[in-house]
């Protein structure tokens, strides 16, 4: 298998404090697994930390308690051989998307000579070849999307963290990005952790499914996803796919009813 983590969380806590001075936790005791070469979905209701969560594992936000370790070393900050895509891909609009691939390498201060064959394998990967001296306008948002996930690997990260990447695509789009995202984590072998609103993306991408409760967010259930693979879109409006997606949306049911229960009292 091409590099990838372990990672594993355990009773990790994120609070902030207001401007009033007043507490608020962000996540609670949150604890999970993803073991070597895994695809888990976060979901979760809006403000429940999913982002916060993400940003912790990315070594920019430190927790208040609780521990974060990749293969078996505690995170202390960011690291080298993290791979981050955002919900937009923030691509630089001066640069052409060669160099546009090329800046964590440039970044990280690493021969651009050593990671050149790579990056255009990975073009190539994502059907991009012969695009890497175009610039970012010049390329759709399904395009410049495949872009940004092609930088987030061109330094072989052992991790791939990924905050709603396909939220701003339209629905064609988004369900053509998710076949195209299934194949690449097939063909890398990375772990990656993927945050979605979306239960039914969640679903046809993941192995496990990790459902968020309202804040603070905390892991109230993980979902084992055991359909074949590779997926395809025909499944995705399938009954098998629909157990699964109504077993998290059952979950999210619970969550509002023990969040009306616990107000009332």
């Amino acid at each position: 298998m091409a590099n990838a983590s372990d990672v594993l969380l355990k009773d990790v806590n994120k609070i902030y404090e207001t401007r009033e001075g007043k507490q608020l936790h962000a996540i609670k005791d949150v604890s999970l697994n993803v073991e070597k070469g895994q695809f888990v979905s976060i979901v979760g209701p809006s403000g429940c930390g999913k982002s916060t969560l993400l940003n912790i594992l990315c070594g920019l936000l430190p927790s208040t308690s609780g521990e974060v370790l990749i293969d078996n070393t505690p995170l202390v900050g960011p690291r080298d051989d993290l791979g981050i895509a955002f919900q937009q891909p923030l691509l630089l609009p001066w640069l052409k998307i060669i160099d546009n691939v090329l800046l964590p390498v440039d970044v990280q201060s690493k021969k651009r000579s050593d990671y050149m064959e790579r990056a255009m394998d990975l073009l190539e990967l994502v059907g991009l070849k012969g695009f890497e001296k175009r610039y970012p306008s010049e390329l759709s948002g399904g395009m410049q999307q495949r872009v940004g996930i092609v930088r987030s690997l061109v330094h072989d990260p052992s991790l791939l963290l990924m905050d709603e990447p396909f939220s701003a695509l339209d629905a064609l789009t988004r369900e053509t990005m998710s076949v195209e995202l299934q194949r690449i984590w097939k063909e890398t072998g990375k772990t990656i952790i993927f945050i979605t609103h979306s239960i039914s993306e969640a679903v046809f991408l993941s192995d496990r499914v990790a459902v968020m409760s309202s804040r603070p967010g905390r892991i109230s259930k993980i979902i084992d996803v055991n359909l074949p693979r590779p997926r395809s879109l025909d499944i995705m409006n399938s009954d098998k796919l629909g157990v699964y997606a109504n077993q998290i949306r059952k979950e999210f049911d619970l969550e509002e009813k023990r969040d009306l229960s616990s107000r009332i009292s």
